[in-house]
């Protein structure tokens, strides 16, 4: 399986380059534990809000203290081959934080999209992205599923 994850240093590297040919470049951030069909059409509506997808990806220890030591199901290298092979997606990037916060800061994104399970007013790297003169949006859910509750379905199956 092919690494596809790009560092820290190598993505803000290609943002400034893309930035210099007039790329616009929109960001969102998760876990993406479990690819589902939810995440496949929020990210396809992400990447309709630019030219280039970034997605910042938690890292494993990072999933496992947001959302509990069952997690993640998924380690973070095969989470991020398949994030980059969604047609959608251009780049993937690893962070080790709870939240985005300083990737974003470094990166400065055009666009910062997050899932409507997020207010607008609460999603991480907003004030960053807007003092610099870009937007935040929030992308409406189609589906109802989401990781935890794939899982929780799992372990109800199997108890």
């Amino acid at each position: 399986m092919k690494d596809v994850l790009i560092s820290r240093e190598k993505i803000i590297g290609i943002r400034k380059a893309l930035k210099v040919l007039d790329k616009s470049v929109v960001f969102t951030n998760g876990c993406f534990d479990i690819l589902h069909a939810g995440h496949v059409d929020y990210l396809a509506k992400a990447k309709e809000k630019g030219d280039i997808l970034i997605v910042g990806l938690n890292s494993d220890a990072s999933v496992k203290r947001i959302k509990g030591e069952r997690r993640p199901i998924i380690n973070e290298r095969e989470r991020a081959f398949l994030l980059y092979n969604l047609k959608s997606v251009d780049y993937v990037t690893l962070f080790e934080e709870d939240t985005p916060e300083q990737l974003i800061r470094e990166l400065i994104p055009d666009m910062l999209v997050k899932g409507s399970d997020w207010s607008i007013d609460k999603i991480v790297g907003k004030d960053i992205v807007e003092e610099h003169g870009g937007k935040v949006e929030s992308i409406k859910f189609v589906t109802d599923q989401s990781t935890s509750k794939i899982v929780d379905k799992i372990y109800e199956m199997y108890k």
